[in-house]
C-alpha cells in the first residue's frame, strides 16, 4: 500500500526496509540473547543517513523530513524494535534538543557526530517519582562559581550507555518560580552532562521483558560540575522544551509500533499459509483467517493514525492531539498483533528464536513508554477541553 507516499517517500521506506530483512532481521536473535546493542549495525545505519534524515544540509543532515525519518522507523521496528527505538530514541530524544535549543557553540560541538550516527545522546526526564508527573523531578542543578552542581537520579535512559554515547540532556530543579495560581513552583531547566564527567555514572543496564538489545540505563549523578554554558535552551525552559519533544517522539514511537504490528501481521500470514494441520494450511480456518484481518486492519488504522500525526508536524501545524492518539492507537495494535500471532503460532510462538515471540515480549513497553496509554487519554480528553486545568500531562 502507498498511503499517498512520493516516489522519494516510497524509495526510502523500501530501501530501510530491504537493509531491515538484509541485515537486521538475520541478526536480531543473536544480539537478543546476547542483550548488546550491535555497534556495527547502528554504524551501517549512520552510514545510510538515517540519524541525520529530518535536519537540514547545513548541520550534516540529509533534509529530509520527520515523517521520512518515522517511516525508517516502521520498516526497522517491523523486525527489530530495539533497532528502530535506537534511532527513534537517538533522533528525537538526542540531537533534537541540541538542533532545536542548543546555542551556535553547543551545534557545532555536537551535532556532526550526532547527525552522521558517529554518537549518539540520551534524554534524562524520568525519575522513580517523576516522568508523566514531572513537576515532581528530584533532580536538582544549583549554579554556583560559572558551574552547575548537579545532584539526583534518572531512570530507564534510552542510548544512555553505548560506547558512542557522548552525553545525556537531564532535566533538573534549577530554582522556583511563581505560578498562575501566585504559588511556587519548580523551574526546570534541561543541562548537557558529558558521559564522561566525574561524579556522573551510567549504571548497569536493566533485566529488562523486552528490548534486549536496546541500550537502557539508570543514571546517577553525584555533585556533579558541568560549565554554565552546558543549560540548553533558556534557564527555565526546560518543561515547555521537552513538552516538544515528547509530542514529537510519539508521533515516531507510534510509528515503530506500526512497525512491529506489520512484522507480526507478515509472520502471522507466512506461517498461516506454511503449517498444515489435518491436511491442510491452518490459513483455511475461518478462525484463524479472522484473526490475521483484524490484525491487518490494525496495521491500517494505526498507519493512518501516525501518517496523519506527522503530516500535521511537518506542516507546523498543531499536532498534540493527533500525536497522542497516534501513540495509543499504534501500541495497542502492535501489542494486540503481537498476542494474535503468538497464538496463530501456537508453541512455536512461545520460542525466542520465533520473531513473534520477541515482538510478544518488546510490544508491552510501546504502550508504557514515551507516555502511558492512560497519560494519551488524559492529553486526548484535555485537548478535547473535557476537565482541562485538572490534567497537565507530560509523559
Amino acid at each position: 500500500m502507498q498511503y499517498d507516499l512520493t516516489d522519494e517517500e516510497q524509495r526510502l521506506s523500501d530501501d530501510v526496509a530491504d537493509f531491515a530483512d538484509r541485515v537486521v532481521a538475520p541478526a536480531a536473535y543473536e544480539y537478543d540473547t546476547q542483550r548488546r546493542l550491535p555497534m556495527e549495525i547502528i554504524a551501517q545505519m549512520g552510514d545510510m543517513g538515517l540519524f541525520g534524515l529530518p535536519f537540514p544540509k547545513e548541520v550534516g543532515g540529509q533534509g529530509k523530513s520527520y515523517f521520512q525519518l518515522c517511516l525508517a522507523v516502521e520498516a526497522l521496528g517491523r523486525v527489530d524494535q530495539s533497532i528502530g527505538v535506537t534511532l527513534e530514541a537517538g533522533v528525537g530524544l538526542g540531537v533534537m534538543p541540541i538542533y532545536r535549543h542548543g546555542t551556535p557553540e553547543q551545534q557545532a560541538e555536537y551535532l556532526p557526530d550526532l547527525v552522521s550516527g558517529r554518537a549518539l545522546a540520551g534524554f534524562g526526564l524520568t525519575e522513580a517519582g517523576a516522568g508523566s508527573d514531572a513537576g515532581a523531578t528530584a533532580t536538582t542543578a544549583d549554579l554556583v562559581g560559572g558551574q552547575w552542581i548537579i545532584n539526583g537520579s534518572k531512570q530507564f535512559i534510552t542510548n544512555s550507555g553505548t560506547p558512542i554515547t557522548r552525553f545525556v540532556t537531564i532535566t533538573a530543579v534549577t530554582g522556583q518560580r511563581i505560578g498562575r495560581d501566585g504559588e511556587p513552583k519548580p523551574e526546570l531547566s534541561t543541562i548537557i552532562v558529558p558521559n564522561d564527567t566525574p561524579g556522573f555514572t551510567v549504571e548497569p543496564s536493566y533485566d529488562k521483558v523486552g528490548w534486549h538489545t536496546s541500550d537502557t540505563h539508570p543514571l546517577t549523578l553525584r555533585d556533579v560540575r558541568v560549565p554554565a554554558g552546558n543549560l540548553l535552551g533558556e534557564r527555565g525552559r526546560g518543561y515547555a522544551n521537552f513538552l516538544r519533544t515528547l509530542n514529537e517522539g510519539r508521533v515516531a514511537f507510534a510509528a515503530l509500533a506500526t512497525g512491529a504490528a506489520q512484522g507480526c501481521l507478515e509472520e502471522a500470514l507466512r506461517y498461516a499459509g506454511e503449517r498444515r494441520v489435518f491436511g491442510t494450511s491452518i490459513g483455511s480456518n475461518q478462525h484463524i483467517a479472522f484473526k490475521i484481518a483484524r490484525m491487518q486492519a490494525r496495521v491500517h488504522q494505526a498507519r493512518l493514525a501516525w501518517h496523519d500525526a506527522a503530516r500535521k508536524l511537518d506542516a507546523g501545524k498543531p499536532f498534540t492531539l493527533e500525536a497522542s492518539i497516534a501513540k495509543m492507537v499504534c501500541g495497542e495494535a502492535a501489542m494486540d498483533n503481537a498476542r494474535d500471532a503468538t497464538q496463530i503460532f501456537g508453541g512455536y510462538g512461545f520460542m525466542n528464536e520465533n520473531a513473534v515471540a520477541r515482538h510478544y515480549r518488546d510490544s508491552k513497553i510501546l504502550e508504557i513508554g514515551e507516555g502511558t496509554t492512560e497519560v494519551q487519554l488524559m492529553i486526548i480528553t484535555r485537548e478535547l477541553g473535557i476537565g482541562a486545568e485538572q490534567l497537565v500531562p507530560v509523559g
